[in-house]
């Protein structure tokens, strides 16, 4: 028989491909978050909270960063709330947190930049959206007053389009040149096209006036899967910014998880998008810190970059009647995350730990060994017993009405073991 690895010679690995956008930067004080080059992708998140509530908007900015968003945005619509920004930025900073604040600005965001300037100074990064910074001759005297506040206080924007707010003077001249064309475009390719020029233009208008190419940042948010592919793709291949990935109203629950992991899956192995936002709308009483997770899975289930230990965990079947390794495994997730913000100074490199809680013994023992502690909890008609692998080596077997506990309990010295510093 011949040897099928001769024959056939290695199955390539799968990686994502290298992404090659100029790195910005994104600061606060002595913090600094690179974003596209050779940095790694970055979450980021938006609060939802009212941004006059200084205090509120702090809490909820503080949650946000502790699970993992690298900046968090914040609305400024109003002379009141430009005023807070000072304080919600002191009271972050009271509570030492140095997370940088990116303002997102519409319609009046060169008045607030320029009539509010300790607002201005306390943002790392400003959101201009090209679609409403103004009309006719106002609109690159506005938007120009945005960007001469930037270079002022030297911070880093995002022209963020968005379809749902897109330039229509611009759209109206494309689809006008579109209806002389001997073959016309088909409306929605007139649409993409008016997004990407958007934002490539108000790009190289913000650089003719002074503003460094390396301060900036572009997206182009649409709210369907394949038109985000589209226009990612063609917006990649005509520039070298780096891009601020994200499908705009995504959606809520189970629908607006899978549709922003497909479409953000499929360009990030593409090597497009340099920092990520997943726009959850939230269930009822459910954290906003929901879209950091799920952005954070995104990346962790990609190999891109890793966040938190993983927990691997069997998905049942007619074997597992018992419901013991269901609610261990979400007690070990929870866990785990709930000690991120300390354990990520306390234990550097715990966030590659990999945990497995399985159900029976088809495939328990095989997954507890892959994993770095595992457990094997018995399945229907199986010997009332589960044995722990630990770093691929069974180790010890538990029994009993606290193998939950036991379990919970040899995860926390396995941590302090591997991980502590002597």
């Amino acid at each position: 028989m011949q040897n099928p690895l001769r024959d056939f010679g290695p199955v390539a690995v799968a990686t994502p491909l290298p992404r090659r956008s100029r790195q910005a930067k994104v600061t606060w004080g002595s913090r600094i978050v690179t974003v596209g080059g050779d940095a790694p992708v970055r979450v980021q998140s938006m609060t939802n909270t009212d941004t006059v509530d200084a205090i509120g908007t702090a809490i909820q900015v503080k949650e946000l960063a502790q699970a993992g968003s690298e900046f968090v945005r914040i609305t400024v619509n109003t002379p009141e709330a430009a005023a807070a920004v000072p304080y919600i930025r002191e009271q972050l900073d009271r509570m030492g947190e140095s997370v940088p604040l990116v303002g997102d600005f519409h319609y009046n965001g060169h008045r607030l930049l320029t009539e509010f300037p300790d607002c201005a100074q306390a943002l790392s990064k400003y959101r201009i959206n090209p679609g409403n910074v103004g009309k006719g001759d106002k609109k690159d005297k506005q938007f120009g007053q945005m960007i001469e506040a930037a270079m002022r206080w030297d911070k880093t924007v995002r022209i963020g389009v968005n379809w749902g707010s897109l330039d229509q003077e611009l759209l109206a001249s494309l689809m006008d040149a579109n209806s002389q064309r001997a073959q016309p475009w088909e409306a929605r390719q007139v649409m993409y096209e008016a997004l990407i020029t958007s934002a490539i233009e108000s790009a190289k208008l913000a650089e003719s006036m002074g503003l460094n190419g390396d301060q900036i940042i572009l997206s182009c948010k649409v709210s369907g899967v394949q038109d985000l592919i589209a226009v990612y793709r063609e917006l990649a291949r005509r520039c070298d910014y780096a891009l601020h990935l994200g499908l705009t109203e995504a959606g809520m629950g189970t629908k607006g998880t899978v549709a922003s992991s497909t479409a953000l899956g499929i360009l990030l192995q593409e090597g497009i998008g340099d920092t990520i936002r997943v726009s959850l709308t939230p269930q009822p009483g459910e954290a906003r810190t929901q879209e950091v997770v799920v952005a954070s899975e995104i990346l962790q289930s990609l190999g891109l970059r890793v966040f938190v230990p993983s927990v691997t965990a069997c998905p049942g079947c007619g074997r597992t009647t018992s419901t013991t390794f269901q609610e261990l495994a979400k007690q070990i997730d929870d866990y785990l995350r709930a000690q991120m913000p300390v354990w990520r100074v306390r234990y550097p490199g715990v966030e590659g730990m990999k945990v497995a809680v399985m159900g029976c013994i088809v495939n328990g023992p095989g997954e507890s060994k892959h994993a770095d502690i595992g457990i094997s909890l018995p399945g229907t008609g199986e010997a009332p017993a589960a044995p722990v692998f630990i770093d691929g080596e069974k180790a010890l077997t538990l029994r009993g009405e606290r193998i939950a506990e036991e379990f919970h309990a040899l995860v926390e010295q396995y941590v302090e073991r591997r991980y502590g510093r002597s």
